[in-house]
C-alpha cells in the first residue's frame, strides 16, 4: 500500500512539472517577429506599411503576446525616413513613442546613391537606423525566422 501512495504522488509530480514545462514552452511561443518592406516612394503605401504595424501590434497585445516589428526601407521607399522628404515623419516620431517594439532600418546602399545625386548628405530621421543593404536585412530577418509583409 505504501508503494502505491508513492507511485500515485510521483505520478501526480510528474504531471504537474510536465503541465508546467508546457506552458512554458508555450509562452515562449507568443513572442512574434514581424518584418515590413518598403521600396515606393508613395505617402500611400508609407501609411499602409505604418498601419499594418500600427494593427499587428494590437491585435498580438489584446492575446498577451509579445511582437518585434520591423520595417525595412530602401530604393525609393527611403523617402519615409528622410527627414527632407517624408510626408509621414511627424507620425513615424509619434508611433516610435508609443511602440517599443517598432523599429525603422533605412538602406546605407540607397542613401549613398541618395547623397551622391542630390550633391548634399541625405539625412534619416532619427528613429531610423542604418543597415548596409535594406534587401540582405530583409534576407536576414527571414532566414532569422521573422515574418515577412510587403503590402
Amino acid at each position: 500500500m505504501h508503494k502505491l501512495k508513492l507511485i500515485s504522488l510521483l505520478i501526480i509530480v510528474f504531471t504537474f512539472v510536465l503541465g508546467t514545462l508546457s506552458a512554458s514552452v508555450y509562452a515562449a511561443g507568443n513572442n512574434h517577429k514581424i518584418a515590413i518592406h518598403l521600396d515606393e516612394n508613395d505617402k500611400g503605401r508609407m501609411n499602409l506599411v505604418l498601419n499594418n504595424a500600427q494593427n499587428v501590434n494590437a491585435y498580438y497585445q489584446s492575446k498577451g503576446d509579445t511582437v518585434e516589428i520591423e520595417v525595412v526601407t530602401y530604393g525609393p521607399g527611403l523617402h519615409m525616413l528622410r527627414t527632407d522628404t517624408s510626408p509621414v515623419k511627424a507620425r513615424i516620431a509619434a508611433m516610435s513613442l508609443q511602440m517599443e517594439n517598432l523599429t525603422f532600418a533605412g538602406c546605407q546602399n540607397t542613401q549613398d546613391k541618395m547623397t551622391k545625386k542630390a550633391g548634399k548628405k541625405i539625412t534619416l530621421v532619427s528613429e531610423a537606423k542604418m543597415v548596409p543593404s535594406g534587401v540582405v536585412r530583409l534576407i536576414e530577418l527571414q532566414e532569422s525566422g521573422w515574418a515577412y509583409i510587403r503590402p
